[in-house]
C-alpha cells in the first residue's frame, strides 16, 4: 500500500512539474506585434520603424518583438489603419492626410503653410511634450487607436514630369496626383491645378504613364521611391507638412502590461529623436540625387512663397470650421 502511494504521489509530482514547465513556457513566450505601413526601403520613416523594432527588443530582452511590413506589403496607409482598428493587425502608420478621412481634426497638421521649418524644433516640443501631442492622441483613441509616436516625414514640395516649374503660375492645369485628403484636393484646385486621388503605390506608374503630369511630396520619399526616373521638374513650394503617425489597436495596448507599455513608449520616443536627425541628412540626400539625375529644381523667391501663402487662404478658411478650434490653436501657438 505505501509503496502504491509513494508512485501515485511521484506521479503527482512530476505532474506539477511538467505544468510548471509548460506554464513558464506560455509565461516566456515573446509577445509579438505586427507593424504595417507604406513607406519605401530606405525611407526616413522607414528606418525610424527599423530602429523602433530595435530599441523595443533591446529594452525588452527580446520578450516583445516587432514584424515589420513596410513597402504597402499588407496595404495601403487606410487598408492597414483599418485593420489595427479592426484588431487584425496591431500597429499601423499612416500620414496625417489619409488620416483625414478617419478623422477631419488630423487635417490640421496639414493645412497650407500653417507651420513653417524655421520653427519646427518648436512643433516638435509641442508634439512629443505639450499639449498638441496629447490632443492628437485624444482623437487616435476616439477612433479606437493609441498613438505611439510622431515620426517626421516632411514638408512637401510641387514636382512635374511634364513642364517646368518656375512660377506659380505654371501649376496651372497641371493634372496633380493627391491623396484622399481633402485638403490636399482643395490646395490643387485653388492653384488652378486638376487634383486626381491615386493610392501611393500607384503613383509611380501614374506618373510614368501620364495618367497624372505633377504630385506633391518630400523629396526624400520622391528619391527612394525611385521617382527621380519620371521626374523632370520641381520647386521647393513647402506648401504644407506631414507626419506619418504610428497607432495601436486600443484595445491592445490596453491589454499589455504597465511594463511592456514602458519599453513601448521608452523605445518609440527614442527613436523619434533618432529618426528626426536622421530624416534631414536623407533630405539632404534627396536633394542631391535630385540634383545628380538632372532633374530642375526652381527655388522660390519670398515674393513667389508668399503668393503661394496668399492663393491657398481660402483653404486655410474653409477647413477652419471643420477642425476643432483648440487644435488649430495649439499649431498656431508653436510658430510663434
Amino acid at each position: 500500500m505505501k509503496k502504491v502511494l509513494y508512485t501515485v504521489a511521484a506521479l503527482l509530482a512530476s505532474s506539477c512539474m511538467v505544468l510548471g514547465m509548460a506554464n513558464n513556457a506560455r509565461a516566456e513566450k515573446p509577445l509579438t506585434l505586427r507593424l504595417g505601413h507604406p513607406m519605401a526601403p530606405g525611407n526616413n520613416v522607414t528606418v525610424g520603424y527599423e530602429k523602433f523594432k530595435e530599441l523595443v527588443e533591446k529594452k525588452s530582452n527580446k520578450k516583445i518583438r516587432i514584424q515589420l511590413f513596410p513597402n504597402c506589403q499588407l496595404g495601403s496607409d487606410r487598408v492597414t489603419t483599418e485593420a489595427a482598428q479592426a484588431g487584425t493587425l496591431d500597429m499601423s502608420s499612416s500620414s496625417t492626410p489619409n488620416l483625414a478621412s478617419f478623422s477631419k481634426s488630423y487635417m490640421a497638421i496639414d493645412l497650407p503653410y500653417v507651420t513653417s521649418p524655421a520653427n519646427q524644433e518648436k512643433l516638435y516640443k509641442a508634439l512629443d511634450d505639450g499639449e498638441l501631442g496629447k490632443a492628437l492622441d485624444k482623437v487616435s483613441e476616439s477612433i479606437g487607436l493609441k498613438t505611439i509616436m510622431f515620426s517626421e516625414f516632411g514638408y512637401r514640395n510641387f514636382v512635374s514630369a511634364k513642364k517646368p516649374l518656375k512660377e506659380v503660375k505654371d501649376l496651372m492645369n497641371l493634372k496633380v496626383r493627391t491623396t484622399d485628403s481633402p485638403v490636399e484636393v482643395a490646395v490643387a484646385t485653388e492653384l488652378g491645378m486638376n487634383p486626381a486621388p491615386v493610392a501611393w503605390g500607384e503613383t509611380y506608374t501614374a506618373i510614368q504613364q501620364g495618367t497624372v503630369d505633377a504630385e506633391g511630396n518630400t523629396f526624400s520619399l520622391l528619391n527612394d521611391a525611385k521617382h527621380t526616373e519620371v521626374l523632370k521638374y520641381a520647386m521647393d513650394s513647402e506648401h504644407n507638412y506631414s507626419m506619418h503617425i504610428l497607432l495601436m489597436n486600443k484595445k491592445k495596448w490596453d491589454s499589455l502590461t504597465p511594463e511592456q507599455q514602458q519599453i513601448i513608449t521608452e523605445a518609440a520616443k527614442e527613436a523619434t529623436v533618432w529618426q528626426r536627425a536622421e530624416s534631414v541628412k536623407l533630405e539632404k540626400k534627396a536633394w542631391d540625387a535630385f540634383k545628380a539625375k538632372g532633374i530642375e529644381i526652381t527655388m522660390l523667391t519670398p515674393e513667389q512663397r508668399k503668393e503661394l501663402y496668399d492663393r491657398t487662404a481660402p483653404v486655410r478658411e474653409q477647413f477652419a470650421k471643420e477642425i476643432p478650434a483648440e487644435l488649430l490653436q495649439l499649431i498656431a501657438d508653436t510658430q510663434k
